[in-house]
């Protein structure tokens, strides 16, 4: 692999100035290897403070309240950071964008694990989640950018090193906090992320310095990318919605199961050593299936199939944990296993229900900035309903309620569409678009140039032609029928 490399062309400048495109290289292991190096640093951030927010508190005498809100801080700056990313890598380019959060992952947990204030310590951990908020929705970017003809190996190879720097921030950070004084081992033991977080800044430095200033074509300025669409247009597409809601489900069962799962089985009857086995358990066995999953999602059409076997092991997983949690619970905890993977499986359906790398961008953005602001409350609603009735049978009812809707929304999101597609009809109610010319959003392709690939599409796509119409009239804006509109209207009939 070592041998080979990507070809990054920059854009043309305009006709006048006569220039010829000038083709960089790029080497594809060093490439993979920052990209890989990047995902494992996407959770530890927020997973090694949870293990030792009990001691960060009585060090820095944080409030009840400043403590609740830590917990809840992740969500949020994924959520707002999320949504902001796009615009951010549209105006200053993809790859520089990125290499900024992860220097800004670097110096938030540096200083957290530095501080004596803490007010500083909280605001070092807004500038470390931010950052990895931001690579969250870059990462799905450039994998699409650089290997958009193998989305399912580099996604899924991407959903395990996640998935194995959850597992390693909560089996190290403990044991490392462990090896120092109590008022002096949380400082280490959040403090060693932020020197793998440094660490994966080198590639990025190699990648960045090997890439010509105007590489980003397909985030920023050059190429024929259309009429720009933000989190407006986004809030009126389907695809949007369908993808925010699924990440927003998704997300509370995994900050769920990590957050409260142990209490579970500890409740049950078990040590608490031995609930930390199970929950060590549960995402070491997300490792592989964080390959596996991604991968089959990639290679079928429609993955229905995958979406129903994730919601249906879940489901009995939280069945035998409120039926008989101490009789084969390693039984239960291999079940819930399934909700870690769901996310690589996400950022994959972002990606190839996306054309361009534009629309992975804003798509990625906009599903996980909605999608963790649903998820937010979810948490502490299981913390809430917990304490209310005494014991974990409501939380866990509640949580089985939440799957059903995360399935359909799951199996929603693998019919085949594109946002593109969605934000052009957007774009088109808002008088920004003329169909039938060369003015399409993302590549230029538009509703009359589509290749016999895109046809294959047309049939589920007919059914917008109503849905257009409706979205103009909640506009207010006044539209002729256009020739797309009528040949749908004749298809539906």
């Amino acid at each position: 692999m070592g041998e080979h490399a990507i070809t990054v062309v920059e854009p043309a400048k305009p006709p006048a100035e006569s220039r010829t495109p000038t083709p960089v290289q790029v080497n594809a292991s060093v490439l993979i290897a920052a990209i890989l190096c990047a995902a494992f640093n996407l959770r530890p951030a927020a997973v090694a403070l949870g293990a030792e927010l009990g001691a960060v508190r009585v060090s820095l005498h944080l409030s009840g309240p400043a403590a609740s809100f830590m917990t809840t801080l992740p969500l949020l700056c994924f959520a707002l950071v999320g949504l902001a990313s796009p615009w951010v890598a549209r105006r200053f380019g993809l790859h520089r964008t990125l290499l900024a959060s992860l220097f800004i992952m670097t110096a938030g947990q540096a200083a957290r694990a530095l501080t004596d204030s803490g007010l500083v310590f909280v605001l070092a951990s807004v500038g470390a989640l931010g950052g990895v908020a931001a690579a969250n929705v870059l990462l799905p970017t450039l994998v699409k950018h650089h290997f958009p003809h193998r989305l399912g190996l580099l996604n899924a190879a991407y959903g395990v090193s996640l998935t194995i720097g959850v597992a390693a921030a909560g089996v190290v950070t403990a044991p490392v906090a462990a090896l120092f004084t109590v008022d002096q081992g949380w400082r280490f033991g959040l403090g060693i992320w932020g020197l793998t977080a440094g660490l994966a800044v080198i590639p990025w430095l190699i990648v960045h310095r090997a890439i010509a200033k105007d590489a980003d074509s397909s985030i920023k300025g050059g190429g024929r990318q259309g009429p720009a669409a933000g989190v407006r247009q986004l809030l009126r597409t389907r695809l949007g919605w369908i993808m925010a809601v699924f990440l927003g489900l998704q997300s509370i069962h995994a900050y769920a199961i990590f957050g409260w799962l142990p209490s579970v089985f500890v409740s049950a009857g078990l040590s608490a050593f031995d609930a930390g086995l199970l929950l060590g358990l549960t995402t070491i066995v997300g490792i592989p299936l964080a390959f596996l999953f991604p991968a089959l999602a990639a290679r079928r059409r429609r993955p229905v199939g995958l979406m129903i076997v994730t919601g249906s092991g879940m489901i009995a997983g939280y069945l035998g944990l409120l039926l008989v949690p101490e009789t084969l619970p390693w039984l239960w905890a291999v079940l819930l296993s399934l909700s870690t993977v769901n996310f690589p499986v996400i950022t994959t359906l972002i990606a190839l229900r996306c054309r361009t790398t534009h629309g992975v961008s804003i798509l990625s953005g906009f599903a996980q900035g909605a999608g963790y602001l649903l998820a937010a409350p979810g948490p502490f609603m299981v913390g809430v309903l917990h304490d209310v009735s005494g014991g974990w049978e409501a939380p866990l009812i509640f949580l089985i309620l939440l799957v059903l809707p995360m399935t359909v929304m799951a199996v929603i999101a693998t019919a085949p569409r594109t946002i593109e597609d969605e934000l052009d009809r957007c774009l088109q109610c808002e008088g920004k678009l003329e169909t039938g010319k060369d003015a399409g959003f993302g590549d230029g392709r538009i509703f009359a140039r589509r290749s016999s690939r895109r046809r294959q599409l047309d049939e589920p796509r007919t059914t917008w032609a109503s849905h257009n119409q409706l979205f103009c009239q909640i506009a207010g804006e006044k539209r002729a029928p256009t020739s797309r509109d009528e040949s749908s209207s004749d298809d539906s009939h």
